[in-house]
């Protein structure tokens, strides 16, 4: 949207302000690259207007944090696009600042922030997706839409986000969850014989969104089975690699907060997950983070 010319600011933690303001925002993507130099930052610290809409782009474990940053930012008429995987931050936003200012919203993409701050963007898809939780198009999403048209990404304004987020869920879920319990990647997985158990997992997944009045369409479903089957597959979860770096995870915001929202009965094999990786943080809780990861 900066190289679009939009009028944007970005809200960064002191060391990423420095780190933009030594050598600008560089981006490295397929659809080609960009250095933007010393693009508009504020701290916490410094935020006294308003603004129209907070984007917000945080890990879960973040989310507490981000609101308590961002908050002096939100006047009477800011929207708030929060673009989080799960369901639980929508919860969390709508009981702070109303769920009337905050939309629905997901993005399809895999990036990751280089040692030297570039952005590294990794896979052919940089989609982002947003709506009303109500349903229906309304004046501020034709709006937003419109903001984000000459931004070099494919932007979406939907008519039924929710259904859209809970596809999305179900499918890091699955992903996340077999590739987090088995330590591999999708081929490995195959090659170890281990399809059932996606499968089952996949299953016990949408069973949940089933259950919270959000089936899953077949194409959704046919969509995951295909990705996490696929013999010699190289695709790794972007949780299982936070966990081989000694990172924080979104463990519970993924997987525990779905399995929260299901029969007990009816997922047992995401409780194994679930288990699997709360075991994971406590030991990097017992070892004190011994790997130590730059926070932007």
């Amino acid at each position: 949207m900066l190289e679009a010319h939009r009028d944007v600011t970005f809200l960064v933690r002191p060391r990423r302000a420095a780190m933009l303001g030594r050598s600008g925002l560089r981006i490295h993507s397929p659809f080609g690259n960009a250095v933007l130099g010393a693009p508009p930052v504020v701290l916490t610290s410094g935020l006294s207007k308003r603004y129209d809409v907070v984007l917000l782009a945080c890990k879960a474990y973040d989310l507490e944090v981000a609101i308590e940053s961002f908050a002096p930012g939100v006047g009477p008429e800011t929207t708030i696009l929060p673009l989080l995987n799960g369901m639980r931050h929508i919860d969390v936003l709508a009981e702070r600042f109303g769920a009337s200012r905050v939309l629905g919203g997901l993005c399809i993409i895999s990036a990751a922030l280089d040692p030297d701050g570039t952005v590294d963007h990794v896979n052919e898809s940089h989609d982002i997706t947003f709506g009303e939780l109500g349903g229906g198009r309304s004046p501020r999403t034709d709006a937003l839409l419109a903001e984000l048209a000459p931004a070099r990404c494919v932007s979406r304004a939907s008519t039924r986000v929710l259904d859209e987020m809970w596809e999305k869920w179900v499918f890091i879920a699955t992903g996340a969850g077999i590739g987090c319990l088995m330590r591999g990647a999708i081929g490995d997985i195959v090659a170890a014989g281990a399809t059932d158990l996606v499968e089952r997992l996949l299953g016990e997944c949408a069973g949940v969104a089933a259950r919270a009045g959000f089936p899953q369409r077949s194409v959704a479903l046919e969509r995951a089975r295909v990705t996490f089957t696929a013999a010699g597959s190289l695709f790794t979860a972007s949780m299982l690699r936070d966990i081989e770096r000694g990172a924080s995870i979104e463990g519970e915001h993924i997987v525990g907060d779905l399995r929260r929202r299901g029969d007990k009965d009816a997922t047992l094999l995401l409780g194994i997950v679930e288990a699997h990786l709360r075991a994971y943080e406590s030991r990097r809780r017992r070892e004190g983070a011994s790997t130590p990861v730059p926070r932007s």
